[in-house]
């Protein structure tokens, strides 16, 4: 299966860091290194490392062949209560190991959704060919795996949208050029006006200037 989702991230490009024991009430405190020294992790730190820790956890998961496409999605407040609460963590990894190891009657795609009590838990699944839905609600997920082959409606759709992207395309460039070829002609005509105006100007000026030179010689010869 293919593994995508917004947890890989944290599996992948995590923050490098060590965890330092302590006898200090028996409990273990991470440190982040730095050139000075260590310190102590921000709160988003610790849930960084959280976040990854869980989703090696959710690696380990054996899914039984039924299930083709698999996403889990965890809302914020889901992490907090499982990082403030162990049990509760424990409590969901269980409910995930038995849901996601269960044998359906036919090969589906399933989405589990995690939230902060375990009233918000629930599993959602749909057979292959008909999980429209299913991709819609795992775009976004915390983890996901997929069998790597795409239904036939799931292709279908896919390349009906990439032909009216195409469509779209082609017509955006002839509006484009239709519009370049309108103000092409628009200032066409616009000089070709200007130039009929300077013209008639020319000529107006002309004709004011042949009428003075008669008036002034017509004078002069009954002077």
């Amino acid at each position: 299966m293919a593994i995508s989702g917004i947890g890989q991230s944290y599996y992948q490009n995590s923050v490098e860091t060590k965890k330092n024991t302590k006898n200090v009430n028996g409990t273990e405190k991470f440190a982040l290194e730095k050139a000075d020294g260590t310190k102590e992790l921000s709160e988003a730190e610790e849930m960084e490392i959280f976040k990854k820790e869980f989703y090696e956890d959710l690696s380990k998961i054996t899914i039984h062949k039924t299930l083709n496409n698999v996403a889990i999605n965890i809302s914020e407040a889901g992490f907090k209560a499982m990082k403030d609460d162990p049990q509760y963590r424990e409590k969901i990894l269980s409910l995930l190991k038995r849901d996601l190891g269960s044998s359906l009657a036919r090969n589906c795609s399933a989405v589990f959704t995690v939230g902060a009590t375990i009233k918000e838990y629930r599993g959602d699944s749909w057979p292959v060919g008909y999980d429209s839905e299913f991709y819609a609600r795992s775009q976004n997920s915390f983890y996901k795996k997929t069998s790597g082959k795409k239904d036939s409606q799931k292709e279908l759709l896919e390349e009906y949208l990439e032909k009216r992207a195409q469509v779209k395309k082609q017509q955006q460039e002839m509006l484009n050029e239709k519009i370049a070829k309108q103000e092409q002609e628009r200032s066409r005509l616009l000089q070709s006006w200007n130039n009929e105006r300077l013209l008639s100007k020319a000529s107006n000026a002309y004709e004011a200037n042949a009428m003075t030179e008669t008036v002034t010689d017509t004078a002069s010869l009954l002077g």
